[in-house]
């Protein structure tokens, strides 16, 4: 019976080693998904984009438009990836070192939330991993750090 106890013992001692291992590994991807994000925008990479994002992605901000008042803008995968083509193509967008601090909030199984900090905005992130065992975006919420900056010229 002791010989029994410590086998089970020794199999739940490797299975939370190797539950352990797998999450580090998933964080790891999570981080680089994250990250990716903004590096197909910093420097102009649009398949990038297109392969981190969910064809189902929606990025939504609050904003204030000229004259409509205030709503949540939205963009779909192809706007991201647009987004991605052309937001710095003149190298001028972003510091010459951005700030890139990227935070797993939570992690389970094959879901993730994540927080993006850059120099200029926060995106929270939705992540899951797809069957192919591949993390994707799936939703981004996102605002300036200087919140009046939410508005259209006018």
């Amino acid at each position: 019976m002791v010989t029994f106890i410590r086998l089970i013992l020794i199999w739940s001692v490797l299975l939370s080693a190797h539950s352990y291992a797998n999450l580090n590994l998933d964080r790891h991807a999570i981080e680089q998904v994250a990250k990716s994000y903004l590096i197909a925008q910093i420097e102009v990479r649009p398949k990038l984009m297109a392969k981190i994002a969910d064809d189902e992605l929606v990025k939504r901000t609050y904003w204030k438009g000229k004259t409509d008042g205030e709503f949540v803008m939205s963009m779909d995968k192809a706007g991201l990836v647009k987004l991605a083509a052309e937001y710095n193509v003149s190298g001028d967008r972003f510091a010459k070192q951005p700030k890139m601090e990227v935070n797993v909030l939570d992690l389970d199984e094959r879901i993730a939330s994540v927080k993006l900090t850059t120099d200029e905005w926060v995106d929270y992130m939705h992540l899951y991993k797809n069957a192919s065992g591949e993390w994707q975006i799936l939703n981004v919420l996102w605002q300036f750090h200087q919140v009046a900056r939410h508005r259209s010229g006018g």
